[in-house]
């Protein structure tokens, strides 16, 4: 199947009076600092604190009886577990998660505190395609896969739906962390198809390219999982149905630091009040950076998520100032 606006236009209507209809934020002094007018979708204000929720949601939501009696399961860092955790707990379902061992804490205890059962695992070892699917055969349970799902990627194209209709006007470019796939994937069909010129640039952690890989060679690329502070963002490859999606619509896909990464996320913090995880200062971090440059553009920048604890980010925020005292 092809995701199209028509898909993003029904996961609205279903996302109604459920899901947040986020703030759009603008600063001058960020608009100075990068030379364009930026436009920022605060998505970190959204239920569950990601966009995640608005996926998670809509495919839940969209299960028959019988698969909502037997409940639902996801592999995930943490903001779709979040997110799957909660709409099952909406939908009247149960949710059992699989989450990396290493994932912050602040993101695991969420997750139970929705109700979850957690299930540790290696992100760095183990194969979660292959532990998801087992999960789910072995407790007859619906996998809900956190990008590539036609009605996970419809949900996260929301976003940007809203995003197009708050920024008053036409954007010239739309920034968007970019980790499997599905917010991109959502983000670009529904920005193509209301506004075809605009641009739709991915930005994803130096340690985990496979996006910015698979763009240059045209093919699905498979990479190392690296180590990087965007815990959100450590896929190995682009989705099966997210890659084709990106192929022919997205424009570009960049890299950042976790140096750009955590600059980034003071900025928000101290100009506009936002608390950003790293995954959802990653767009923003291209623009500071100046691995995107876009001058006197009107953008679109998705904070992605907010999901980090006070004491990681102050150890974050620590080492951001400890750079800049060296």
């Amino acid at each position: 199947m092809t995701l199209n606006l028509d898909d993003i236009r029904r996961a609205a209507a279903r996302l109604a009076g459920v899901a947040h209809r986020t703030p759009v934020m603008t600063s001058r002094t960020l608009n100075s600092l990068v030379g364009a007018e930026l436009h920022f979708k605060l998505e970190a204000l959204q239920r569950g604190g990601a966009f995640k929720f608005r996926g998670a949601y809509n495919a839940v939501s969209s299960l028959d009886q019988d698969a909502l009696a037997r409940g639902v399961c996801a592999v995930s860092s943490g903001n779709h577990a979040q997110a799957v955790t909660l709409a099952a707990a909406l939908c009247g379902t149960r949710a059992v998660i699989l989450m990396p061992s290493d994932a912050p804490d602040l993101k695991r205890a969420a997750t139970q505190g929705y109700g979850a059962e957690v299930i540790a695992f290696d992100r760095y070892h183990d194969d979660r395609e292959q532990l998801g699917a087992e999960l789910a055969a072995e407790r007859a349970l619906t996998l809900v896969h956190p990008y590539d799902n036609q009605l996970v990627m419809a949900g996260q194209g929301t976003a940007s739906l809203e995003l197009l209709e708050q920024a008053g006007g036409r954007l010239d470019a739309v920034v968007v962390p970019v980790g499997g796939g599905g917010l991109i994937a959502g983000t670009a069909t529904a920005v193509k198809a209301l506004s075809p010129e605009t641009r739709v640039i991915g930005v994803e952690p130096l340690a985990s390219d496979d996006v910015a890989r698979s763009l240059a060679s045209g093919r699905r690329e498979h990479v190392r999982v690296g180590r990087t502070i965007a815990d959100g963002q450590q896929t190995p490859a682009p989705g099966e149905l997210t890659w084709p999606v990106i192929q022919r619509l997205v424009d570009e896909v960049v890299t950042v630091s976790d140096e750009q990464i955590i600059a980034a996320m003071v900025i928000l913090f101290e100009r506009m009040k936002v608390v950003a995880e790293p995954s959802g200062a990653c767009a923003l971090a291209a623009l500071l950076s100046g691995t995107v440059r876009l001058p006197g553009a009107r953008v679109g920048v998705i904070v992605s998520g907010g999901n980090v604890g006070a004491q990681a980010f102050g150890a974050l925020m620590s080492s951001a100032n400890a750079g800049s005292a060296g």
